[in-house]
């Protein structure tokens, strides 16, 4: 009688004599490569430096990894983070210790709050070294590893090569394990370095953990919904990572829930559907609707500052908070809080959730957003509806777009019809051309867009060499307002002077033909057009717009808007 703990898998006579007579000239660094590639990775992002030499003669001489190199690390990690975004696939990141992986720090702590997979390689000082000793290595930290516990996901120590297989692969499962985040692995230069006497590693499969909600909870979460008298539906990032906007659709027509977009849930829900408040979450009027609901589901986000009108929300229905990340159930407002992947959770929904009717709920939506028009219509901002009307214009379809913490990406969260990208999870300058870099790794044939201001474009005009180099089909718009447009408003509107907004610039067309990147210098008139030719132009390309952008009111303070 054969048991199924009795069953073992035998190696063929091939698989052994491979094993015990793996090729010369490997190394760890060799492993390194072996895994990734046998997991699924194709294309890796980083910066070489005199630690992690390993890893990157590894990746030239190991061949099925694509090596995409930024110029700086930060960048190079905002790349990686837009190409795990888009893909919905692990982005591997090589750097070097101390400096080299520090510098990441920024962009993965975006990563971490967009929930994007991106799985950082460091090397450390030899073994020797590790522990604190203090033997003056170069880079030498105390503890490399503590730098990283409070951004990302999970970290693994790798001190013997025997241990990199089973690192790696613990991180990708990491990684894709919903919430997706970044995780970070770390292995000294000796390791990397010495011989590897461990056979050719084949394909392996790490299986990240489903999340399906509690059928209990689901249950109660159908039975509010099925009763209640003004539900509506707030649509977080969670429902884009977890491609659950059909359910999400369908489920807010079977009980006629208006719902609203998140900024980082954009393309969540159709724009122009009849029961879309689309991504009006900082005026005031859709505030007041989504207070006004007796049951608010929440499918996805955190109702952090951005989704509440900056803490300003203060609902007075049941709320249902369906959410990946367990650290945010509840922690913004109480709710049935259901621990679960968006999708799963809305299946179950769909599944039980009995059918409601309301014909008048297309008409409060309409009544909310001529609200918020006439609001808009009493301010004078045509010049900044106009050049964001001029991109949407000129953005093909399919295209992704990427924007910086500039002041047509504030108007963008709200009044963009559908998907975008920005660093509004962490909020550090200089996300946009790196990631949209990224973007273009992931899918050569499409054009992508990247938006910054100029105070943002200066953290990444070093990537114009990256962009040439690898012939990336990016477009970058750079709105040069001579400043920090939009910490220059907000001074201004909370003291009534400015200190250290405004910025010297350089000649950014000049500049990005000095690195052979073709740019030009437009109007708002001319925008439409000069933004069209570029996107349709092949490789990289720069349009410079010289304008002074005003953001609409804040509804939430009248004595002036914070800094995000």
């Amino acid at each position: 009688m054969t048991h199924d703990h009795d069953l073992v898998l035998r190696p063929t006579p091939r698989q052994t004599e491979a094993a015990l007579n793996p090729p010369p000239g490997r190394t760890g660094g060799d492993l390194v490569v072996e895994a990734l590639a046998g997991l699924g990775a194709s294309t890796v992002f980083g910066l070489p430096g005199q630690h992690a030499l390993g890893l990157f003669d590894a990746l030239r001489r190991c061949g099925p990894l694509r090596y995409v190199g930024l110029r700086t690390e930060q960048n190079a990690g905002f790349a990686a983070d837009a190409y795990g975004r888009v893909t919905g696939e692990v982005a591997p990141l090589f750097v070097s210790t101390g400096p080299g992986a520090l510098m990441t720090l920024p962009a993965l702590q975006e990563a971490a709050a967009a929930s994007a997979p991106v799985l950082v390689v460091a090397s450390q000082v030899p073994v020797a070294g590790l522990g604190g000793g203090r033997r003056g290595y170069l880079h030498e930290l105390p503890d490399q590893q503590a730098a990283f516990r409070g951004v990302v996901k999970s970290v693994h120590a790798v001190r013997t090569q025997s241990q990199i297989p089973s690192a790696i692969a613990a991180a990708w499962e990491s990684a894709l394990s919903v919430p997706h985040g970044p995780v970070y692995v770390e292995i000294p230069q000796d390791v990397l370095l010495a011989p590897a006497s461990l056979p050719v590693l084949t394909p392996v499969d790490a299986f990240p953990h489903e999340l399906a909600p509690t059928p209990e909870l689901t249950a109660v979460a159908a039975d509010l919904l099925a009763r209640a008298e003004r539900p509506a539906i707030i649509a977080g990032g969670g429902v884009i990572r977890a491609d659950a906007a059909g359910k999400l659709r369908a489920l807010a027509e079977k009980v006629s829930a208006p719902v609203v977009c998140t900024f980082g849930g954009k393309g969540a829900f159709p724009w122009e559907h009849p029961l879309s408040l689309q991504s009006w979450l900082e005026d005031r009027h859709v505030t007041e609707f989504l207070e006004d609901a007796d049951v608010l589901l929440v499918v996805g986000s955190g109702l952090g500052e951005l989704s509440s009108n900056y803490h300003t929300f203060t609902p007075r229905g049941r709320i249902i908070q369906i959410e990946a990340d367990v650290g945010k159930l509840e922690s913004n407002h109480p709710a049935l809080g259901i621990h679960a992947d968006a999708r799963l959770a809305l299946q179950a929904l769909l599944e039980t959730t009995g059918e409601r009717t309301d014909a008048g709920a297309p008409d409060r939506v309409a009544q909310v957003l001529a609200a918020v028009r006439s609001r808009l219509d009493g301010q004078e901002l045509a010049l900044a509806q106009a050049v964001l009307s001029a991109v949407r214009a000129a953005l093909p379809p399919r295209s992704p777009s990427f924007w910086d913490m500039t002041i047509l990406a504030y108007w963008a969260w709200s009044a963009w019809p559908g998907p975008m990208h920005s660093a509004q999870g962490a909020g550090g300058l200089g996300y946009a051309f790196p990631a949209a870099l990224g973007a273009a790794a992931a899918d050569p044939t499409t054009p992508v867009l990247a938006v910054s201001g100029d105070g943002g474009a200066l953290y990444s005009l070093a990537e114009l060499a990256t962009a040439k180099q690898e012939t990336a089909n990016v477009t970058w718009l750079i709105v040069d307002d001579g400043g920090y447009g939009i910490l220059r408003e907000y001074m201004t509107d909370a003291y009534g002077a400015t200190e250290g907004t405004e910025l010297t610039g350089p000649d950014f067309v000049a500049l990005a033909e000095s690195f052979g990147v073709p740019a030009v210098r437009t109007s708002p008139e001319a925008l439409r057009d000069d933004l069209t030719a570029a996107l349709a132009a092949p490789g990289p390309n720069v349009v410079v717009l010289p304008a002074r952008l005003r953001m609409f009111a804040p509804t939430h303070d009248p004595g002036g808007r914070p800094a995000v």
